[in-house]
Parts: C-alpha cells; sequence; structure tokens
C-alpha cells in the first residue's frame, strides 16, 4: 500500500473517530439545512432550495437506517459516506497520476 493512501486511511479513521461529535448538538450541519433555516435566518426561502426538495432523494434520510438505533445508522451513514467519498477521490487521483505518467 502507497504511503501517501496510508495516510489518508488514517486520517478517515480518526475523522470516523469524531462522527459522535455530531450527536451532540442540535444545530443542523454545515449545508444540511431544511427549509425552515433558511425562512428562519434569512427571512425566506431561495427558490431553487425549494424546488430541489422535490428532486433529491437521499439514500439514508437523517442518517438513519430502518432496523437499528439513531447511533448505529448514524455511524454506518458515516462509514457509507466516508468510504463512498474517499473512494471517488482516490480513484480521481489514480486517474489524474496514471495521465501524469503517460505524458
Amino acid at each position: 500500500m502507497n504511503k501517501n493512501v496510508k495516510r489518508a486511511l488514517i486520517i478517515l479513521g480518526f475523522v470516523l473517530l469524531l462522527v459522535p461529535l455530531g450527536l451532540l448538538t442540535d444545530a443542523p450541519a454545515w449545508g444540511e439545512w431544511d427549509n425552515d433555516f433558511y425562512q428562519k435566518t434569512l427571512g425566506f426561502v431561495p427558490k431553487g432550495i425549494a424546488q430541489a426538495k422535490e428532486f433529491i432523494h437521499p439514500l439514508l434520510p437523517d442518517y438513519s437506517l430502518p432496523g437499528t438505533n439513531d447511533v448505529v445508522g448514524y455511524y454506518i451513514s458515516a462509514i457509507i459516506g466516508s468510504v463512498l467519498i474517499f473512494g471517488i477521490f482516490y480513484l480521481i487521483g489514480k486517474t489524474i497520476a496514471k495521465k501524469h505518467d503517460n505524458n
């Protein structure tokens, strides 16, 4: 395993250890605001955001999985999301590195 990949996996593991911090607050996570938040903060709901609700259907709504308690579902959601994001960026990095090596 590449040294940089090992570092990235260590950082990813550390970030996953921090997941419970998100359970300590009632405030929504950055960027995960609902229309009520916009209405309260801005005084209106931007039109595009109001319309986006019709088209966006999260895979794991409210970070929960049917049949699990909230904490377990939250952790599983965090792991799935982290692995997906890590995998996407890993593949992008490999593709860029491969193109760089060919030049």
